[in-house]
């Protein structure tokens, strides 16, 4: 349904200014928004696309004059890129997903379904499985057994969760998700040559080949309140206990948690980051895209690790990191300046040594 541009400023929190009972039933980029639609200007570089749009009103940065951006309204909160997230809430359409439960689902007489569920076309619910109150499971997911899920979990299609997995309120994944495969542990009945090589960081494998026994993955996945998990993102099982995530923790698309990590509060693992068996990873820590992590480490609270890092050790709390092997930011930025400067040292090396080579020869 449409708001006005007072309904929407109040639930934002933010000032409206203008003509505030402009209806509007949409947002777009300033120089795609229609008259019905509220542009987002959320600084002053949109000042110029704002004129190629057709919108009557905007989401204006602090100080921005709207009359003279020719608007009939405006909304200004303090932080417009905070304000996009009640905002896109408000207008967020859905995915036409049916209420009820689909008649092609089959769910197990023992599991327990709170009240205002819906459940989409050809999903499974295991035995003693529990799905909280307000739930939208999407079409052709699966719950496992004595699975739990918490209240106003929203599961988007084609999303497993394992047997015995607990999960907390508010529960978000995207299409793909997996939570509780089996860990990725395989042991051999002698030392390994990958032991082997890593024990002496990299001498020869003398190693006799050997056949892989599995380990059975015996504990599960407990998550917390308010996690996402992205799209053909997977959060391991345990070996013995369990892999845990954290309240509020975010995981992008393609993210692989492996067995036994734990995951703190408030975290960021972005697309296509892995993070390997038992290490431990702390609260309000962003790993950047494809960053890899290795196992048992220990990664502390509000580390940063830009995209691409490849972590091969602990990492005290507070450390900003990049590369690989990573280090501090700083020093690998450094260490980049003088690796481009090195061509220029060459050449002055060889113009030295000519220089030397003359030299000699006039003696």
């Amino acid at each position: 349904m449409p708001y006005t541009v007072k309904e929407i400023a109040a639930a934002l929190g933010a000032e409206a200014f203008g003509a505030v009972d402009l209806l509007i039933s949409g947002v777009n980029e300033p120089a795609l928004a229609t008259p019905d639609q509220l542009a987002m200007a959320t600084s002053a570089k949109y000042t110029e696309s704002l004129s190629k749009g057709g919108a009557r009103a905007a989401v204006l940065w602090q100080g921005a004059d709207w009359q003279a951006l020719g608007l009939e309204a405006a909304i200004v909160p303090l932080r417009p890129r905070f304000a996009m997230s009640g905002l896109t809430r408000m207008m967020d359409r859905g995915q036409g997903f049916g209420s009820g439960i689909h008649s092609s689902a089959v769910i197990d007489h023992t599991a327990e379904i709170a009240q205002d569920v819906s459940i989409g076309p050809l999903c499974v619910v295991m035995a003693g499985a529990k799905i909280g109150a307000g739930s939208v499971i999407g079409p052709q997911c699966f719950i496992g057994t004595q699975a739990v899920l918490g209240a106003g979990a929203y599961l988007r299609e084609q999303v497993t969760i394992g047997a015995y997995c607990q999960i907390g309120a508010r529960f978000i994944a995207q299409p793909g998700g997996r939570v509780g495969p089996d860990g990725f542990s395989f042991v051999t009945p002698e030392v390994s040559g990958a032991e082997q090589a890593r024990a002496s960081l990299g001498a020869d494998n003398d190693a006799k080949p050997q056949a892989y026994a599995r380990i059975h993955s015996l504990g599960a996945v407990v998550i917390g309140d308010d996690v996402e998990l992205g799209a053909n993102s997977t959060i391991d099982s345990g070996t013995i206990r369990a892999t845990r995530i954290g309240n509020g923790t975010k995981i992008d698309n393609q993210v692989q948690v492996g067995h036994n990590c734990v995951i703190g509060n408030d975290t960021l693992l972005c697309a296509a980051s892995a993070v390997a068996g038992s290490t431990v990873v702390g609260n309000n820590v962003v790993l950047g895209g494809q960053t890899g992590v290795g196992d048992n480490l220990t990664i502390g609270d509000r580390v940063i690790c830009g995209g691409g890092t490849k972590v091969l050790s602990s990492v005290p709390a507070g450390r900003v990191m990049l590369g690989y092997p990573a280090t501090k930011m700083e020093t690998q930025l450094e260490t980049y300046k003088a690796l481009r400067r090195l061509p220029r040292l060459f050449r002055d090396v060889a113009a030295l040594q000519k220089s030397v080579f003359k030299s000699d020869n006039s003696d």
